[in-house]
């Protein structure tokens, strides 16, 4: 067991924590929720011991273990993966060293009689003996099974830790806490750099494991499928609820209804309070009532309502200069590692004002790719950028490559040119920066805190191409919902690289997909793209088997079962260059447009008329609700309306499935 006793953290006169309780249980699924800055990682320290509190203590039970898996990992340079993960076992290691350094001793000594040798003698038998107990003869054995399991090749095993990317870094440190086998879990964000498919590795992952997790996450969706319990920090304070994230949700409203209401009592009892001490202060008759209300004001216990649902990110980018059409268009693009081949033969265009998302699993080219748009990598092939282009780039470390020393004004204060440099603090203010909090050191911010920063210092310049990669890692719910609505209303192009469906839904509206050196482009936005597909969700996009295509005689019959949508098309096939000349795509791209706006119109009638059609049918169940033949005929001219409207649809899906395929 783990538990949080009365523990206060204070930074001078801020108070982090103001005598938190709480205990972790064997089987607890725990997510720990509260906007950034309100000290979720450092609950997390805490336990694993990386810092002291001021006052309380933490106490874990005599022989736990706890394995913590933080936000940021780092691994020595060079280290192979295999030795990385080697280190799960550094205790069983050093113990099958201490056997051979005693074995090696005994071989040479001759005092078979003495008390030293007889000390010896035992505890070679005690090493051996724990050594057999931890599993030490099967440890190589068992990193291979399990970096296997985790999606590593042979070929992996001798490869240095760095040139791996983010989302398999993770695994490597999540292979290392399955190795050790440890009694609770401590994980901090651990979806930040996951695809899709370590997300729902990890999902299962948790969801198996026997002992306690403790997790910090702002992915709604992965809170909600592997927790039980959800604690929230607010105001130094926590409250502890039974139920997983969503169920929270409600329950927290609820208690901010209450809390609101609760304050609004007591602030009248204290103004009422005032107005008699202020009317009988200096009355005799009175002076003991006065000196009982005083002391009743001293002793109140002041309701704090929480603020941070009135903190607004209102995010506004600054206006910039039109660009040409055409902003980025690549032909022929290649990239290599060395010998690892990323990109090739990849040809794209984006144009002015579209929204586009880059998806794929992690290592297939899409960081890459916005790096060689920002002239970070050299490259083959050939890739432009528009005419006024002005490109502003987000990193999915860049909040970690800001100066730790400096503070937030000081950081902003560096980047900031010309006439922007006087609404410095209201810039500062609009990213929930205000009053002391621009004169923190860099180095002390959360990791929600930094990334807010780092957006800040990036929009201090009127950009007309936003690309950024992984914008949401460290944020928390509120903020991603802010700085989506913000990107909804930006008039330039942009480009994001992400995993989270819930932040794409709605602001993209083309999507490349990144599989196997190739980036295929597909219109609409992330679910159009998941239907068309013919998935459930992106995991499947990023398995390297190809989802089989629905045949066109299938539309109908699929249609009963799903609402309706533009089905896939067939591949086209290989060695073939169907590429348009710029202006005859123009002309074609106009026409799909159209048509998939009318096929979005018709699944929209098709199903209002269904769900009219639902409520009749409902209503004819009972024969008190008919009066008259009219019921029916009207039912009757809805059914025919219905089949006209599926028709056309059908129609029209037809059509923009041979224009598409004419694109391509």
């Amino acid at each position: 067991m783990i538990s949080v006793d009365g523990v206060s953290i204070r930074f001078g006169a801020f108070t982090l924590f103001d005598r938190i309780s709480f205990q972790v249980n064997p089987g607890d699924r725990i997510g720990l929720v509260g906007r950034n800055g309100a000290g979720k990682t450092t609950i997390l320290n805490l336990i694993d011991r990386k810092q002291d509190p001021d006052d309380g203590r933490v106490v874990i039970t005599s022989g736990t273990t706890v394995g913590y898996l933080p936000q940021q990992m780092k691994h020595r340079r060079g280290k192979s993966l295999y030795m990385e993960t080697l280190d799960a076992f550094a205790e069983v290691l050093h113990l099958q060293e201490r056997i051979k350094s005693v074995t090696r001793e005994l071989e040479d000594r001759e005092d078979h009689h003495t008390e030293s040798y007889l000390n010896l003698i035992q505890e070679l038998s005690n090493a051996n003996e724990l050594f057999e107990m931890e599993g030490g003869h099967s440890i190589h054995a068992d990193v291979e099974q399990t970096l296997t399991g985790l999606g590593f090749e042979a070929k992996d095993m001798q490869r240095p830790v760095h040139e791996f990317s983010g989302g398999w870094r993770m695994r490597v440190e999540l292979a290392k806490i399955l190795l050790r086998r440890p009694d609770y879990i401590l994980l901090d964000e651990p979806t930040n750099h996951l695809d899709i498919e370590s997300i729902q590795w990890l999902e299962d992952f948790l969801s198996a494991y026997q002992g306690g997790v403790l997790i910090i996450s702002h992915d709604r969706v992965f809170l909600d499928r592997v927790t039980n319990r959800t604690i929230e920090l607010s105001l130094g304070k926590i409250y502890d609820y039974k139920v997983s994230y969503s169920r929270y949700e409600g329950l927290k409203q609820e208690r901010i209804t209450i809390q609101n209401s609760a304050y609004e009592n007591q602030q009248k009892l204290i103004q009422d309070t005032e107005q008699f001490i202020s009317r009988f202060r200096y009355k005799a008759t009175k002076a003991v009532q006065v000196q009982s209300r005083i002391k009743q004001l001293a002793k109140l216990d002041r309701i704090e309502v929480e603020k941070e649902d009135d903190l607004v990110m209102n995010l506004r980018f600054p206006p910039a200069k039109r660009s040409g059409t055409i902003v980025v268009e690549a032909n022929g693009l290649g990239k290599s590692f060395g010998d690892h081949r990323v990109l090739s033969g990849v040809d794209l265009i984006i144009e002015r004002g579209e929204k586009v998302a880059f998806v794929g699993r992690n290592g297939e080219g899409k960081t890459t790719l916005s790096r060689i748009l920002i002239g970070e990598l050299d490259h083959t092939g050939i890739i432009k950028l528009g005419h006024n282009v002005e490109l502003g780039y987000f990193a999915q470390n860049q909040d970690e490559i800001m100066d730790g020393d400096l503070t937030v004004l000081e950081t902003v204060d560096r980047v900031a040119v010309g006439d922007i440099r006087g609404r410095i603090r209201d810039i500062l203010g609009a990213f929930i920066f205000s009053g002391d909090d621009v004169d923190k050191k860099v180095r002390v911010l959360s990791g929600g805190e930094r990334s807010r920063l780092a957006m800040a210092s990036m929009l201090l310049q009127p950009f007309n191409l936003l690309i950024l990669d992984e914008p949401t890692n460290h944020l928390d719910m509120r903020s991603k919902d802010i700085l989506k609505n913000a990107l909804l209303a930006f008039d330039g192009t942009l480009i994001v690289v992400s995993h989270d469906r819930e932040f794409l839904d709605g602001l993209v509206d083309k999507v490349f997909e990144f599989r196997n050196q190739k980036v295929k482009e597909h219109l609409g936005g992330i679910y159009e793209f998941i239907q068309r597909k013919k998935i459930g969700s992106l995991k499947d996009i990023e398995r390297k088997d190809q989802t089989p295509t629905v045949p066109v005689k299938d539309i109908k019959r699929v249609q009963k079962k799903e609402k309706p949508g533009v089905k896939a098309v067939q591949e086209k096939p290989a060695g073939t260059n169907n590429k348009l000349q710029y202006e005859e795509r123009k002309v074609l791209e106009k026409k799909i447009r159209k048509i998939s706006n009318r096929v979005k119109a018709l699944e929209r009638e098709v199903e209002e008329i269904e769900a009219e059609l639902a409520r009749m049918d409902a209503m004819l169940m009972n024969p008190e609700n008919i009066s008259g033949m009219q019921v029916y005929e009207e039912y009757e001219l809805l059914k025919k309306r219905h089949d006209e409207a599926l028709l056309n649809w059908e129609k029209h899906t037809l059509q923009l499935e041979k224009a598409e395929a004419r694109r391509k």
